[in-house]
């Protein structure tokens, strides 16, 4: 059974940083692309970034580049996401995400709350 479980998400004030957890099982993770996106509320899922299935290759969105920091750890099955000087907008459902060609697995989702 595939399951990915995102933790870490919770509620932090503008500038502050959260680190967002993945932990995958029931698949071979070390052959799948991982990726997080996100969606807010009222607005289309979108991509945050991206990581090759060995981590040597990560891509990020303009607005989340300097800021955010995907990566991944294949002994342990988990991937990511540093988050730092978090703005309201950035207030969204993360989503954990693995990709192999046309096959994608997705985690429930974690939510983030930048907010004073």
């Amino acid at each position: 059974q595939v399951q990915l479980v995102e933790s870490g998400g919770g509620l932090v004030q503008p500038g502050g940083s959260l680190r967002l957890s993945c932990v995958a099982s029931g698949f071979t993770f070390s052959n799948y692309a991982m990726m997080w996106y996100r969606q807010a509320p009222g607005k289309e899922r979108e991509l945050v970034a991206s990581i090759s299935s060995t981590g040597g290759s990560t891509k990020y969105a303009d607005s989340m580049k300097g800021r955010f920091t995907i990566s991944r750890d294949n002994a342990r099955n988990t991937v990511s996401l540093q988050m730092n000087s978090l703005e309201p907008e950035d207030t969204a459902v993360y989503y954990c995400g693995a990709r192999r060609g046309i096959i994608d697995y997705w985690g429930q989702g974690t939510q983030v709350t930048v907010s004073s």
